[in-house]
């Protein structure tokens, strides 16, 4: 399997913490973002990460000696651009396993959390199998929408953003985290078919989801009960807050 990282991030609200850096340099429990989403995919070979960098891509590149890198363009956005420049520039046009795609900022999701996505996908037979998360809280996620009378690896037919959710969507508790595993060539496909007519003409990666769903393919979804796994860094509270968590993990919390 390969496993494209996307790290081309800025980090904006990140600033005032001082230093000009990439986001996923940004440390937490002693370690890069970057550093502790690589660890939780060291199942895999570095030779087949695939690292997409961006902004002060250099830095980045300085600080991960040994991996693949390659360097966003800035003639579209998105992170399913990200994603694209991953494949392209990555070596996967002719690549026919599995890709699977991380954030870089996203450290808390736990290997063991993706071995068992893995062990699901291909079990399922899916094109896509995604990590989703049940929480009973009111969070601005994607909801993930299922065809009950379809096989239970197998039956997500969509994911609606929270902003598009009508208020019964609301009530799902299942929600999408990011991460994801795909077969190369239906990913090839997918993101060849995505557009970027969105008020912020992006590509998103969540659109290849409902590329294959029409297409008659079938999409997964991997239930993680961890809400901490959900967890990104936009904000020094943020932060703050994935420090402490990973510290009550190394004193052997579950929190």
């Amino acid at each position: 399997m390969k496993t494209i990282i996307m790290a081309a991030g800025k980090g904006t609200r990140l600033a005032t913490l001082g230093g000009d850096m990439p986001k996923v340099l940004r440390t937490a429990g002693g370690k890069s973002l970057l550093g502790h989403v690589i660890d939780t995919a060291s199942f895999c070979a570095k030779d087949d990460f695939i690292i997409v960098v961006g902004y002060m891509a250099e830095k980045v590149i300085t600080q991960f000696p040994g991996y693949r890198f390659v360097k966003q363009g800035d003639t579209a956005y998105g992170t399913g651009y990200a994603v694209m420049c991953g494949v392209t520039g990555g070596g996967l046009l002719g690549y026919e396993g599995e890709v699977m795609v991380l954030n870089g900022d996203m450290p808390l999701v736990r290997s063991s959390t993706l071995e068992r996505m893995l062990e699901q996908h291909r079990s399922s037979g899916c094109a896509c199998t995604l990590l989703s998360c049940v929480s009973e809280r009111e969070l601005p996620f994607g909801r993930i929408i299922r065809d009950p009378s379809r096989p239970e690896h197998s039956n997500v037919v969509a994911i609606v953003e929270d902003v598009c959710c009508t208020p019964e969507q609301k009530k799902i508790r299942e929600l999408n985290v990011g991460a994801y595993i795909y077969n190369a060539d239906k990913l090839r496909s997918s993101l060849s078919e995505i557009k970027n007519d969105n008020p912020k003409g992006e590509y998103y990666l969540t659109d290849t989801l409902s590329v294959l769903i029409s297409s008659g393919e079938h999409v997964g979804a991997f239930v993680t009960h961890d809400e901490t796994e959900m967890w990104g860094v936009n904000t020094p509270e943020d932060l703050d807050e994935i420090t402490k968590i990973l510290e009550n993990r190394k004193n052997g919390n579950n929190a």
